[in-house]
């Protein structure tokens, strides 16, 4: 991280300054998370790179803050004697959640304020398109545009198959070809790696996101595992959330947490990942059409005459069911959270009232 760099080339876009201007927080200034490490976090500011812990009044009262995480901007009350104190979480352009590990229920943020998301797959053993769909959704849900780059092609005689198979896949999305070993492709993503721009990585362990940032960088600065070569797996290198600024200006934020990614709510997403499927739905004769065994149903029709595949509508309807119950789940949660809340209001209206009221007497 680059220590003479001030907020605006970790992407404080003018407007977001010029909106705090407006607001004037006073003893506050801006910054962004660089890095996660449990209750403490990295922070880049104008100020320079600093430490911070959150502020416990604001945060763990249940709904104040969305809990930071990296690519986020917060404001500081910041303290050049030791840690800084985060006081809030700024609106975010996109993010990305998965389940929470921790509670097994609701969500996490994992990364935000990125540009776009670099889904990545190898060439060799890792290319999966049922993988890819669901990449997509999720990178569609984000916020972001999504952008598929195929790596070590420097392993394969010839990828012109696989390359028109993922076009398929993935409608309406760049896709590049590259391999950073022989350096093939990287100056085809140049519209994508401007200065200020964030970039997510997506992608299995193994496929080469260290080697692909080491090559972006133009030097080493991300360790790069050994795979197995039977079936070109390894372990995930990332060991936490960061966000790394190259020379060049660009931010990457490359974390654990995205490779354990689960299917949330992601109804934007599939609208945007599976166009070619939602396209025959208004075509159908009933409006509340199942796209099952109604008569005069479009999907069906695009299926056996081909213009659909069955795989693709398989995996529409498999990611559907998957938002569904996530929305379902995420209901469910948010009224049980209310009346948690309620209950606890109860009790301690009850508590300063002596116990009186609501309750049953022996006398």
């Amino acid at each position: 991280m680059n220590m003479m760099a001030g907020l605006d080339a970790y992407g404080f876009l003018p407007a977001m300054r010029a909106a705090l201007d407006a607001r004037g927080s006073i003893g506050e200034i801006p910054a962004r998370v660089t890095a996660v490490h449990k209750e403490r976090y990295a922070l880049a500011s104008d100020r320079g790179e600093c430490y911070g812990r959150l502020k416990s009044a604001v945060y763990f009262n249940v709904g104040m803050q969305e809990f930071p995480t990296t690519g986020d901007f917060v404001l500081i009350c910041y303290n050049e004697q030791g840690d800084s104190t985060i006081t809030q979480t700024l609106p975010r352009r996109s993010y990305f959640a998965r389940k929470n590990p921790t509670l097994g229920e609701g969500e996490q943020a994992v990364a935000a304020n990125f540009d776009s998301v670099f889904i990545m797959q190898s060439l060799n053993h890792d290319l999966n398109p049922r993988r890819l769909e669901r990449y997509l959704t999720l990178a569609w849900q984000s916020g972001a545009t999504p952008v598929v780059v195929l790596t070590k092609a420097d392993l394969v005689d010839s990828y012109a198959e696989q390359l028109s198979e993922i076009q398929r896949v993935a409608a309406g999305v760049d896709v590049f070809v590259v391999s950073a070993k022989t350096g093939y492709g990287y100056e085809a993503l140049g519209a994508y790696l401007s200065p200020g721009k964030t970039i997510v990585l997506l992608g299995s362990s193994g496929v080469g996101k260290s080697s692909f940032v080491n090559a972006l960088a133009g030097e080493e600065i991300m360790a790069v595992n050994e795979i197995r070569e039977d079936d070109s797996k390894g372990r995930h290198t990332t060991t936490h959330r960061q966000l790394i600024r190259l020379n060049s200006g660009v931010m990457i934020i490359d974390t654990p947490g995205m490779r354990e990614l689960g299917m949330l709510d992601v109804t934007a997403g599939l609208s945007e990942s599976f166009a070619d499927v939602e396209q025959y739905f208004p075509l159908c004769r009933f409006s509340d059409c199942s796209h099952g065994r109604e008569p005069g149903c479009s999907v069906q029709a695009a299926i056996a005459s081909g213009e659909l595949p069955l795989s693709r509508y398989e995996s529409y309807r498999k990611l559907q069911r998957e938002s569904k119950y996530a929305e379902n789940q995420a209901g469910y949660l948010k009224i049980k959270q209310q009346r948690t809340t309620e209950i606890a209001k109860f009790s301690k209206a009850l508590q300063k009232s002596g116990g009186k009221h609501g309750t049953f007497s022996d006398d």
